[in-house]
């Protein structure tokens, strides 16, 4: 039955399996579209970031609802098909109520099966709703603890990234406070969050839909700011140290194209960096007193560098509608406190 086979895939299955035609992958794509249409209507930010908010929850619900029901069908055509082993015959709705009882373990009484065949598909319709309740159960739990991991990481580094999360902030902010030996260990615990991340929320992909519970904060917009932060470390500071920003750009180049081609992402429309901004944020590194490689050689490296994950990154964006950020996503309308810096 097709709601068996995509609640095994979306739930027991512990990778990501495409299948455009599965009810999870339709019920969630094309809902989102519907509920992001909806929602960029409203004009409050708080309001829609709430609005925006809710459609994960309501998924998981949705996708219950839908699984059940599709079961429920199921047998109810199973049964309907056996309808002369049924006392007293049922017609179609009244197989379906039939199916609906014997799948939620209600058991009326008011159908009987009076022959092997549909008392054999009685007991397995029984199973089969015990069954999904209880993986469903469990697969909220599996949602909620990876979406609380994912949100601790977000909360732990957002002093350091700001909010909205920034790269040049991260980097500005080590060096103002002098913490720029401390940029490692950051980027070692960057990289175990960014492998979570890939892991789960591509194995059950609705974690993705989950917003953040703080306001200007995204998983997309903090994962755009590590490989920002990363970036800038590579190619604009003068540091010999800077081979845990590589690996970390490495990683989480390998999430955002791993997620880009799982949900079929159209990486054409990107918008990247332009000089001037680039020199801007050159600018602001040097007066906070960072050690620098030369413009003309930092900026080619840096978009050379950036054009490998930047397209990718900013479709994501995009289509999760992340808090406008810094270089990252919808950038019409900046925040004004992004550039907000620690002083000494």
């Amino acid at each position: 039955m097709i709601s068996v086979g995509d609640l095994f895939l979306s739930v027991i299955v512990p990778r990501a399996i495409g299948g455009r035609y599965r009810p999870s992958t339709r019920i969630s794509r094309l809902g989102w579209r519907t509920w992001r249409a909806v929602a960029l209507r409203i004009n409050d930010p708080e309001r829609r970031e709430d609005v925006l908010g809710m459609f994960a929850p309501a998924l998981l619900v949705s996708l219950l609802v839908v699984w059940v029901a599709l079961e429920i069908l199921g047998f109810g055509l199973v049964f309907w098909a056996l309808r002369a082993q049924i006392h007293p015959h049922p017609d179609l709705p009244s197989a379906i109520y039939y199916a609906g009882t014997s799948l939620l373990t209600i058991g009326y009484g008011d159908f009987a099966p009076m022959m092997i065949p549909t008392r054999l598909f009685s007991l397995i319709a029984g199973a089969a709703g015990l069954g999904t309740f209880a993986i469903v159960t469990t697969f909220l739990f599996q949602t909620f603890a990876a979406f609380q991991r994912r949100e601790s990481f977000i909360v732990s580094i957002s002093e350091r990234t700001g909010a909205p999360p920034s790269g040049l902030e991260f980097v500005l902010r080590h060096v103002k406070l002098g913490l720029l030996d401390d940029v490692s260990p950051i980027l070692r615990e960057a990289q175990h969050w960014i492998a979570e991340v890939l892991e789960t929320h591509l194995a059950y992909p609705s974690l993705t839909y989950f917003r953040s519970s703080h306001d200007d904060e995204s998983w997309i917009g903090t994962l755009g700011a590590i490989l920002d932060a990363s970036t800038l470390l590579i190619t604009t500071l003068d540091i010999d140290n800077y081979g845990q920003a590589v690996i970390t750009l490495r990683l989480g180049t390998h999430l955002v194209r791993d997620f880009t081609g799982f949900f079929r992402l159209d990486t054409t429309q990107a918008v990247g960096v332009e000089p001037p901004e680039f020199e801007a944020a050159y600018n602001e590194l040097r007066e906070a007193g960072a050690p620098l490689q030369p413009l003309e050689k930092a900026w080619p490296a840096f978009a050379e560098r950036r054009a490998t994950y930047a397209p990718q990154l900013d479709t994501l964006a995009r289509w999760w509608r992340i808090p406008p950020a810094r270089w990252i996503g919808d950038r019409s309308r900046p925040r004004l406190h992004i550039n907000v810096g620690i002083t000494h």
